[in-house]
């Protein structure tokens, strides 16, 4: 099956249908036909008000970026947002983040994956709420561009390390630097790291890669589940 999702063309009154409708999806995701031309994809997994999403698409109008988020309200100011800049090269999905890494996008068609600060459920009755798991893992490697690249950042340091660690069990991605995107910035790229920064409370962050020419998959330590 393929994306059954229409945007208005770039020249329409109301410019393009940034938000993506419920219901509209019925398959994998076709970026090219998404965003009405082909272009290099990147997502950002839970965006909050947009703004690292929205400032990445206003200086780098050539790179197409997919923006998920479950918040109804804040994924409302994002659209906003968007539509007051008229950035054509932006879509919007309030969807559970899981589903889409792990059912709707397509092997290796990703250039950048973006997950900054996502909720660490810290209750350990929550921990298979996490979007880090065993499960969703793998799918993280799979939709990467060989070369591609995965962003993360949390403020809690136990997160941070059973991330690492899921990555490692259950992915070939290898820890390395995006000029693009040093690990060692200083300021925060999401309103969530920002407020934290302010507060005093540390960010770690990390950086991961998909090399050249290796098969998805190949020397897992564990298959995923």
């Amino acid at each position: 099956m393929t994306d059954r999702t229409h945007a208005a063309s770039p020249g329409s009154r109301d410019g393009p249908a940034i938000e993506i409708a419920p219901g509209r999806i019925g398959g994998r995701l076709e970026f090219a036909s998404l965003f009405g031309r082909a272009a290099p994809i990147e997502i950002e997994i839970g965006i909050g008000k947009g703004r690292f999403l929205l400032q990445q698409a206003e200086q780098r109008p050539d790179v197409d970026f997919l923006g998920l988020e479950w918040s109804l309200k804040h994924l409302r100011v994002a659209q906003e947002r968007a539509a007051a800049r008229r950035l054509s090269n932006v879509r919007l999905l309030r969807v559970d983040a899981r589903h889409v890494i792990a059912d709707l996008v397509g092997d290796s068609s990703v250039q950048r994956l973006h997950v900054y600060c996502p909720d660490p459920w810290p209750k350990k009755r929550h921990h298979k709420r996490r979007f880090f798991s065993p499960a969703v893992a793998p799918h993280l490697e799979r939709v990467l561009m060989a070369g591609g690249f995965l962003h993360l950042s949390t403020d809690v340091r136990e997160y941070f390390d059973v991330i690492r660690e899921v990555l490692r069990e259950h992915t070939r991605l290898r820890e390395a630097s995006d000029a693009l995107f040093p690990i060692d910035e200083v300021a925060g790229k999401t309103n969530y790291e920002t407020k934290y920064l302010r507060a005093g409370r540390p960010i770690f962050r990390a950086s991961y890669r998909r090399d050249e020419g290796k098969r998805w998959g190949a020397g897992l330590n564990r298959s995923p589940r």
